[in-house]
């Protein structure tokens, strides 16, 4: 498979298909013209060769509007690094997002921009007519204004803008190839940093965050939660239009897809679900801030990851990597084990249900609190110590009678 950069869109294949099916001719046409430029432009060369090297430039912004039109060559800048707020809401809610996308990554990771260079951040709105996606081409942003029926603005999700992002991130880092189970860690690594750039902006711990992906995509009168939920794969949405959200939680319930463009790419943006379930039970597992512990834990696998990395893999480099940061046989790692066996992923070496037993010892939760776990864990030290010189205690008056 080759690393050439592809076009990473934030809306399946598969909605889109059921949106052809709609009783609204507006829904259908809107989703047809989506799936055709689509299409053409995974088909076009500029597009899948990134326009060669990205520019370096400080991780500034620049955001233009494609008013409407389906060329990225005929945008007009509408916002600059250095220049004023726009009177367009959709221009300063994806300057706002490149942003906080940028600073995330800078101030949590040390790393300077997308590839860790200081890329410039380029993010294109009003892009086509009703066009329902948001895409990452290999170099930049672009946001489509939805229907408008069914899909909204696609500016309006910061979790959506860090989603995309974070491709260009995984692009500079393990390559993870876009099919199959590495193109499943690829859109999981996405839906990890979209939410955790969300729970960071908004200052949430693990237990208090949605852990919810594209909450704000839908029109208002759409009944579902999100596009996707980590914390329950398969229950972002349930209605008539879309049907029941069908991504898996645990390998058990793995769905295998062609590997085509109309198979999602072996199902991609399906089998997510299992690494971001594990993702979830990590973070509640270990608790306080997710982008803390679970995030550097996620992040280190990411840079030492092969292309074609399987979900055990990837697994093994996140337990691995847990003990590097935090130390073997700590809190973090047990979480990082318990999370992979809870969703059927096993772990090279590590005995099978030994840390899920271990950390619902401490808090009945799965994992290990980060500071509950550590205080249970440091109470339970103390007790062991206390029983060890009350022993010492006994050894030594027996000795004296003798």
């Amino acid at each position: 498979m080759s690393r050439t950069p592809r076009l990473n869109c934030i809306i399946p294949p598969y909605l889109l298909r059921r949106l052809l099916e709609s009783e609204q001719s507006e829904v259908r046409q809107a989703a047809l013209d989506t799936m055709l430029t689509t299409a053409r432009l995974r088909g076009q060369r500029e597009v899948r060769a990134s326009f060669g090297a990205a520019a370096p430039g400080n991780g500034r912004r620049t955001v233009f509007d494609c008013e409407e039109r389906n060329f990225l060559q005929s945008a007009v800048m509408a916002r600059s690094e250095d220049g004023p707020e726009s009177v367009d809401e959709s221009t300063n809610r994806a300057f706002d997002g490149l942003g906080l996308t940028r600073d995330f990554f800078k101030e949590v990771f040390q790393r300077d921009s997308i590839d860790g260079r200081g890329m410039r951040l380029d993010g294109f709105v009003h892009f086509g007519v009703k066009f329902n996606n948001a895409f990452w081409d290999g170099r930049q942003m672009v946001f489509g204004d939805g229907d408008g029926r069914v899909l909204g603005d696609l500016t309006g999700s910061l979790d959506v803008i860090a989603h995309e992002l974070t491709h260009g991130v995984t692009e500079h880092t393990a390559g993870f190839e876009y099919h199959n189970q590495s193109g499943a860690l690829n859109e999981s690594v996405s839906d990890v940093f979209g939410s955790l750039v969300k729970q960071w902006s908004l200052k949430q711990a693990a237990e208090e965050a949605d852990w919810l992906i594209g909450a704000d995509v839908w029109t208002p009168g759409i009944d579902a939660d999100a596009l996707r939920s980590m914390k329950a794969p398969g229950h972002a949405y349930n209605n008539p239009l879309f049907g029941k959200d069908p991504q898996p939680d645990r390998m058990s319930k793995f769905i295998h897809l062609p590997d085509t463009d109309e198979g999602d790419n072996g199902g991609v943006h399906l089998n997510s679900g299992i690494p971001n379930k594990a993702f979830y039970l990590t973070s509640v597992g270990i608790g306080g801030f997710a982008w803390e512990a679970a995030g550097p834990i996620w992040f280190e696998a990411l840079k030492v990851s092969g292309p074609e990395a399987q979900f055990h893999e990837f697994a093994h480099t996140t337990f691995q990597k847990a003990g590097e940061l935090f130390g073997v046989g700590s809190a973090e790692q047990s979480a990082v084990l318990a999370a992979w066996q809870e969703v059927e992923v096993s772990v090279q070496g590590a005995p099978t249900g030994a840390a899920r037993a271990r950390s619902r010892a401490v808090n009945g939760n799965g994992g290990f609190g980060r500071q509950d776990g550590l205080a249970a864990l440091n109470k339970h030290i103390g007790e062991l110590s206390a029983k060890v010189a009350a022993l010492a205690k006994e050894m030594n008056a027996l000795k004296a009678t003798r």
